[in-house]
């Protein structure tokens, strides 16, 4: 093994920036992708004369960590930026939901709570700074200041979608931060040539590096050596580097880890939320609204993004793409339903919804599903005190998963940016290792309990 072998596992958005800065500082770099294609949630399918998205993504203009990549591969500059809005569908009833006029006639909350949504809502970043957050329910939190209507009418059915029953548990700090993040209305941006762009030019990159890019290689088995760590793929093979990133969720990792390194994996156990995507390529637009909440109106379905509303019609051959999700525990019937069945139903659901317009199943040229199991992270109360430490004690192995992000929004940009973290976290351990003369040997204790911490105090946003 070389001094500077890493490989990577998981070829998402996180295992391609971690690779393609391990590269670039002079890492011989291979990563390895147990599906047939790289991107993860980013991944795509071919489409009449292009390609679209499996899930729906876009560009915030804060997302610096995720900019400053597209930078660096020359992508930057083909981001379109538009102003999209939001819409709020309550008891089949549809609503414009961006400013003060639409809240003051949004007629599922009475007039006095509509106000004091809008005031509390205008208040409460400010609302959150100097709270103990991490350790404060979302219900506790919310429901107070908002109160009993606002909190039941809206905020419970919509973070119950998001998170699923353990939704009032989950830590307010998380919905301050991702309150920081979004607004009603908001400026987004799309790539030129999608998110498709963006993998293609991370694999590229990394091969004019000299980094060896393997997809349809799922990882068998993970084992810890004297100076290093093993990774065993199908067939028997195995690879051997000095140090391994592992991006993917823990439930996953614990079962190709061996007994050995399954008892140095941290203990904390994060439960995650899957998703059902179903994609409409629809023949006229619905209501524009680029993120609408679905609300208690007789779907299965839970919310819809308008994608054309962000990215055009040209991407989808003159088509309106319109996402509509539902985010379930991957135990959920729903999550093992054929795809057709869904398609059926949400397709009539769907006409329901938009009868007004009206929407026909003639409007709808074509329906696709697709779904993943580990989408969301629902985090426990107090999980700052919790997060796991990237680096696995005694081991060679770096952690870099949705787990380690908190509080920051799961989104390109976080993944981007612990990708970043722990590319750094390498870097420092080698520069002390080589410093010491110990070319061969584990990275120094010391450094290593530094740079963790570095990485711990880097990826806290203090309230």
């Amino acid at each position: 093994m070389g001094t500077g072998s890493v490989t990577v596992v998981g070829g998402g958005i996180c295992g391609l920036a971690v690779a393609h800065r391990l590269a670039r500082s002079g890492h011989r770099v291979t990563l390895l992708e147990g599906s047939d294609q790289l991107g993860g949630l980013g991944t795509f399918f071919p489409w009449r004369d292009g390609w679209v998205e499996r899930f729906y993504h876009c560009v915030m203009p804060s997302d610096d960590d995720l900019l400053g990549l597209l930078d660096e591969l020359g992508l930057r500059d083909t981001v379109g930026w538009r102003r999209t809005s939001m819409g709020m569908v309550v008891g089949g009833r549809h609503h414009p939901f961006n400013t003060a006029a639409d809240l003051l006639r949004f007629s599922p909350l009475r007039p006095l709570d509509r106000v004091r949504f809008g005031v509390v809502s205008l208040l409460l970043r400010q609302l959150g700074r100097g709270r103990d957050l991490d350790r404060t329910r979302t219900e506790d939190w919310l429901r107070g200041l908002y109160g009993d209507a606002v909190w039941e009418t809206l905020l419970a059915p919509m973070f119950g979608a998001k998170f699923g029953r353990s939704f009032p548990d989950v830590p307010a700090l998380y919905l301050w931060q991702r309150l920081g993040r979004e607004r009603n209305v908001a400026t987004r941006g799309y790539p030129a040539g999608g998110y498709k762009s963006i993998i293609d030019a991370l694999r590229a990159a990394l091969e004019a590096r000299g980094a060896t890019v393997r997809v349809s290689t799922p990882v068998e088995r993970m084992s810890v050596l004297d100076a290093g760590m093993r990774v065993t793929l199908p067939g028997g093979e195995t690879l051997d580097a000095d140090r391994v990133v592992s991006t993917l969720p823990l439930p996953q990792l614990r079962r190709v880890a061996d007994d050995d390194l399954a008892a140095r994996l941290p203990a904390v156990e994060v439960p995650y939320q899957g998703v059902v995507n179903a994609l409409f390529f629809l023949r006229r637009p619905l209501a524009g609204h680029y993120w609408t909440p679905v609300v208690r109106s007789g779907t299965d379905f839970d919310g819809l993004v308008e994608m054309s509303a962000l990215a055009g019609v040209a991407p989808y051959d003159g088509r309106h793409l319109a996402y509509a999700m539902r985010y379930v525990d991957r135990d959920d019937p729903l999550f093992h339903e054929d795809d057709a069945g869904i398609a059926a139903r949400w397709t009539e659901q769907l006409c329901t919804l938009y009868s007004g317009l009206p929407l026909r199943a003639a409007d709808v040229d074509e329906v696709r599903v697709f779904k993943a199991p580990f989408v969301e992270p629902v985090y426990p109360l107090g999980y700052l005190a919790r997060r796991p430490p990237v680096e696995v004690a005694g081991t060679s192995l770096l952690l870099a998963t949705t787990a380690h992000v908190y509080p920051a929004v799961t989104s390109w940009n976080s993944s981007v940016r612990l990708a970043n973290q722990v590319a750094a976290a390498i870097g420092t351990a080698t520069a002390a290792r080589d410093s010491a003369g110990d070319s061969a040997g584990d990275p120094d204790p010391a450094s290593s309990r530094r740079t963790a911490a570095a990485i711990r105090a880097d990826g806290d946003p203090v309230p």
